[in-house]
């Protein structure tokens, strides 16, 4: 399995980042306009705020040979209700080598015990197949949940103004999968 490492945002990955997420297979996926290294730093000052708010949760997944290879964030945390929302994305020069599954599975260990939250959400716009594949690929999800979860699936709809598909993290689910697989972890 591949290997990464989730470390905080610093202005220092700015100019990597850019590099990434300006391939057209990237930057039109995540609606992200024409934007600049400077506009890059501004996005993380902006997501660095939002977690000292206690509404996000981002990081930067490196992988094993400590390069910037994406971002995965836990977003729109509601501690009363035990859940958020996950979004992840890889540079495509670092596609189908496993770096989703490895920096879910990292992301998730925050969710679950490091949040103490109950339900991680991940959607996707319908129009988003390569998205929807990567994540009917984790073993531990729990897909078309939008009967569960009705007003998180609106909500998604909603931000993302077009129709979507919604799945879920079951917190018992995740743990189960790392209990069974501990050993091909390397936990």
């Amino acid at each position: 399995m591949a290997r990464v490492q989730l470390v905080s945002h610093d202005l220092s990955f700015a100019e990597r980042m850019w590099e990434l997420v300006s391939n057209p297979k990237i930057k039109d996926v995540l609606g992200i306009p024409d934007e600049s290294v400077k506009d890059t730093r501004n996005f993380i000052q902006w997501i660095t705020q939002e977690e000292q708010n206690g509404n996000q949760l981002s990081r930067v997944i490196l992988n094993e040979n400590g390069e910037f290879i994406g971002v995965t964030t836990l977003m729109s945390i509601n501690r009363e209700r035990k859940r958020c929302h996950v979004g992840t994305w890889i540079g495509q020069e670092y596609w189908g080598m496993g770096y989703n599954h490895a920096s879910k599975i990292e992301i998730l260990k925050i969710a679950f015990q490091e949040l103490g939250l109950v339900h991680v959400l991940a959607g996707a716009r319908k129009t988003n197949i390569r998205s929807q594949k990567a994540q009917e690929k984790l073993p531990y999800i729990r897909l078309n949940v939008e009967d569960q979860f009705p007003d998180e699936h609106e909500f998604l709809e909603n931000k993302e103004q077009q129709p979507c598909v919604l799945h879920a993290f079951f917190k018992n689910d995740f743990e189960k999968y790392v209990k069974e697989n501990a050993s091909s972890l390397q936990i």
